[in-house]
């Protein structure tokens, strides 16, 4: 019934949980995740769990916060993203979030890294044929201009994707949109201060609409500051349909047909 588009199973908090994790899936009727790559040493990990269970599938990709970890070329994620059950491009974009603090003062400039790992990315997910999983954080202006520049407008030869764990404008998102991308929403959605994101989850197409636990971080209400995993993202699912004022049964097929539709292979 539902699907979380964006976990990390592979993290230590949830990878020791797994079976309890799995049967509290199934009791929630969550029956699909997609496990996210936030770096190449990572990956071997996160592809064994998209092998060993038929209800999960991976990504490749390496985070834009991530230093000291291997860098990919287009070439690493090519040959990762031709295997099974490997259906997207990511985790990748953009993050000045607390630059300052976390980056040792370092200006924008100083981040150009990881603007050219993002279009490495891009570039790699166009010439594979695979959907983008966006993050963008304190950074919407360049991940925006850079996904135009790269010749992400939506028409064909596009990669499209999803901008996930929105958490920006809605003029961000308008602006996603008019790029093709879909929007994902997470536990934040719940969060007593997220008016202003339950009214941009309100308005984005019925078609471009995801849902996500981002776990293990993010718990919804009633389960914030615990551990998340996917079995939660009914919750998300539930806001959601509150302000869209549909019946959570809408918001669970609908998101579970525009995953169908964003990430083909995992039909296959």
């Amino acid at each position: 019934m539902f699907v979380d588009s964006h976990c990390h199973l592979s993290f230590p908090e949830l990878s020791s949980q797994l079976t309890e994790i799995r049967a509290a899936m199934a009791q929630a009727q969550v029956d699909r995740a997609l496990c996210i790559c936030t770096t190449l040493e990572e990956f071997a990990t996160v592809h064994a769990l998209a092998l060993q269970y038929d209800n999960f599938w991976a990504t490749v990709g390496v985070h834009p916060d991530n230093e000291g970890v291997t860098d990919p070329t287009i070439d690493d994620l090519l040959q990762r993203a031709a295997l099974p059950r490997v259906v997207a491009i990511g985790e990748t974009g953009l993050d000045y979030y607390q630059m300052d603090e976390r980056k040792g003062g370092r200006t924008v400039d100083d981040l150009e890294w990881q603007r050219e790992r993002f279009r490495r990315h891009i570039r790699a997910a166009r010439q594979c044929g695979k959907p983008l999983i966006i993050h963008t954080r304190a950074a919407s202006a360049d991940t925006l201009a850079i996904l135009k520049e790269e010749g992400e407008d939506g028409s064909p030869g596009s990669a499209g994707g999803v901008f996930h764990c929105f958490t920006e404008t809605a003029a961000v998102a308008r602006a996603a949109l008019d790029l093709g991308f879909h929007v994902s929403f997470s536990g934040i959605v719940t969060f007593k201060n997220a008016a202003d994101l339950r009214e941009v989850a309100a308005f984005v197409p019925d078609d471009r609409l995801l849902i996500e636990t981002d776990s293990p971080y993010l718990a919804p209400v009633p389960f914030r500051g615990k551990t998340n995993n996917p079995a939660y993202v009914p919750y998300v699912a539930r806001q959601i349909a509150e302000v869209r004022g549909v019946p959570v049964e809408t918001v669970a097929a609908q998101t579970s047909l525009n995953f169908e539709r964003l990430f083909p292979g995992v039909l296959a």
